[in-house]
């Protein structure tokens, strides 16, 4: 029977002082600690934010109501700053028709590695098996547990985050991503489109972009059921 978890978004630091060290403490678990993404130096709170967060919806996921932060992703939101994809990569200009307020960017996945196998890590964060620092070796009893509960972590979050462009009004997401996730993302029949060379930016990276509406179709049409689930409850 599948795991419920449990997820939330929140956009104001000031708002969620309770909720959001945990979700940077998760990140900098995962970019710092067990990647190596991060340097301590740059992080001396043990706490992994940047200047994009104050700008930022934060998706969170639980395993109940009252347990630590499992899981994370951020949708970084139009602002003065821009986008880091912007700063960081060189990438096609966008058609005039998009509006940069209904843009966001998705980035900052961190999965507790409690709930997480390593062969999935290897293909998030598009880095080699020598990179990993404090990443466990999982024993294989708990290896079709933490597959599923990885995979509907992932999922939950994505659903949470579509859902949360929906009521914004967003209509394009940008997203940096290693190889390896935009082909879990594309068996999801979530589709993006590279718009740019990839580069060595958190391991080996591409910039992405997809219209929310090609998203949907293509969702609908490839795998209805997880349509359904992401758009229950939602006015179209």
């Amino acid at each position: 029977m599948p795991h419920r978890f449990s997820y939330g978004t929140i956009e104001k630091y000031r708002d969620h002082d309770k909720i959001l060290p945990d979700i940077f403490g998760l990140r900098y678990q995962v970019y710092v600690n067990e990647w190596g993404f991060e340097t301590p130096d740059d992080h001396p709170k043990g706490f992994e934010y940047d200047e994009f967060d104050d700008f930022s919806v934060h998706i969170y996921a639980r395993s109940n109501d009252d347990s630590p932060i499992i899981g994370t992703v951020r949708m970084i939101l139009n602002s003065p700053l821009g986008f880091p994809i912007e700063r960081y990569f060189d990438i096609k200009e966008l058609p005039a028709s998009i509006d940069r307020d209904k843009i966001s960017e998705i980035s900052r996945l961190a999965v507790s590695k409690e709930f997480r196998r390593r062969e999935i890590d290897l293909k998030i964060f598009g880095a080699k098996q020598s990179d990993a620092r404090q990443i466990p070796h999982y024993i294989d009893s708990g290896r079709d547990f933490r597959r599923h509960c990885e995979h509907e972590l992932v999922r939950g979050l994505y659903i949470t985050l579509y859902r949360d462009s929906k009521l914004r009004g967003l209509t394009h997401w940008y997203a940096v991503m290693a190889k390896g996730l935009f082909v879990i993302l594309k068996r999801w029949k979530i589709s993006f489109e590279q718009i740019g060379p990839a580069k060595d930016y958190h391991g080996i990276r591409a910039p992405y972009l997809v219209k929310i509406e090609d998203f949907e179709r293509s969702l609908e049409k490839g795998n209805p059921a997880l349509y359904c689930e992401a758009s229950s409850g939602l006015m179209h």
